[in-house]
């Protein structure tokens, strides 16, 4: 899951357009305002709305802990004015025609991201102090009965804006949670992954050296050929392990698949490299556009297939991996010439094999592994490359 890169303007620009609005209701109050009011009066209405606009414009981060103290800050400070104009029993003569309505934009921005963002700890009280300054603003220009009916509007109004911030603040969680199990599953996938890889590395290096043992009294050079292929293999091993543990280690790490259909030729090339037998590689159909959790598959059958050959093939001379995209599906075949098989259940049978069936399975394939007709092993995968064709 990726962010837009226009997201961060997005949200410049709701910031900027948040802070016009409320520029605009704040003209709104010194325009009626001046008709009533003394400086002091005025200052004591706009401070307490630009002080408010400052905390919920500036950027915080879900869980944000200072948050919700600079929104209690916000509402003692604006119950504060709004007690001391009624006890000094100015508020008649305050606003006569608007008690703040940037003030009361504020505030209730202000409810909506404590609601959203705050600590679930502290953020109950930050709501219910703010959802009060905000109710008992319209005190401020009088206590007759149309201020109080507009003072429980705004309670009103503060509970559906608090409303608002908890739904979405539950939708955050959610992609939070859904996104963390899509990390852990992924994660889940690159321990398999490492299993396999290291198995395969592993056993083509075992292969080398017991052939350098066999050839190094008949020809020393040829077993300093097979050292190097060892020393090359072991290598890439701990390249690729090194490459795996990091991703695996690392929170923000992009998760991306380690190999897919289209890395088949290098795979091929290695096990010819480390291995007496002959892999050929046929493919039909483009495998460029194959969807990831197919193509994946697709090596991971190849790569475990050439694995069981190392171990199992007795005197394999061929190995023929096919590679077919037709009719919505991608079929892969490998098949070895090794000796004639034995007994059903004579035969070992790893996690790899296991492994490779359920995965098969969750992409809605279809997956056959047994002795052939007359020689060697073989391996059959079927898999869709829509989910509608795999129901």
């Amino acid at each position: 899951m990726t962010t837009s890169p226009l997201r961060p303007w997005l949200l410049l620009l709701g910031r900027f357009a948040a802070f016009v609005g409320l520029a605009v209701l704040g003209l709104i109050d010194l325009r009626y305002g001046m008709l009533y009011e003394n400086p002091l009066h005025i200052l004591v209405r706009v401070l307490p709305a630009l002080a408010v606009a400052a905390i919920w414009l500036f950027p915080h981060r879900p869980g944000s802990k200072p948050l919700p103290w600079f929104a209690l800050l916000g509402a003692v400070g604006s119950l504060g004015v709004t007690g001391l104009l009624f006890l000094l029993g100015r508020s008649a003569d305050y606003g006569g025609g608007s008690w703040g309505l940037a003030e009361t934009a504020g505030l209730l921005g202000l409810l909506y991201v404590t609601a959203r963002l705050a600590p679930a700890w502290t953020a109950p009280w930050a709501v219910l102090g703010l959802g009060a300054a905000v109710t008992l603003l319209p005190l401020r220009s009088g206590t007759d009965n149309r201020m109080i009916i507009i003072g429980m509007l705004l309670g009103l109004a503060a509970a559906g804006v608090g409303t608002a911030g908890v739904y979405m603040r539950m939708m955050d969680t959610g992609r939070r949670r859904a996104l963390e199990e899509v990390r852990t599953a992924q994660r889940a996938e690159f321990a398999r992954d490492l299993h396999d890889f290291i198995a395969h590395h592993v056993t083509g290096i075992i292969v080398q050296a017991q052939g350098a043992r066999y050839v190094a009294e008949q020809d020393p050079r040829r077993a300093l050929v097979a050292l190097e292929q060892i020393e090359a293999a072991g290598a890439e091993t701990m390249a690729s392990m090194r490459r795996m543990v990091s991703v695996l280690r690392e929170p923000e790490a992009p998760l991306a698949p380690l190999a897919g259909a289209g890395d088949l030729p290098p795979l091929l090339e290695r096990f010819n490299q480390s291995s007496p037998a002959v892999a050929r590689l046929h493919v039909d159909g483009l495998l460029d556009d194959l969807p990831v959790e197919v193509s994946t598959s697709a090596y991971r059958v190849v790569m475990e297939a050439l694995t069981n050959v190392r171990r199992h093939a007795v005197n394999a001379r061929v190995v023929d991996v096919s590679v077919r995209r037709a009719s919505g599906w991608l079929f892969v075949r490998v098949a070895d010439d090794g000796a004639p098989p034995r007994p059903v259940g004579a035969r070992e049978r790893g996690y790899g094999l296991v492994g490779l069936g359920e995965r098969v399975r969750a992409v809605g394939g279809r997956i056959n592994a047994g002795p052939g007709i007359e020689r060697g092993w073989l391996v059959d995968v079927a898999m869709p490359l829509t989910w509608r064709e795999a129901l």
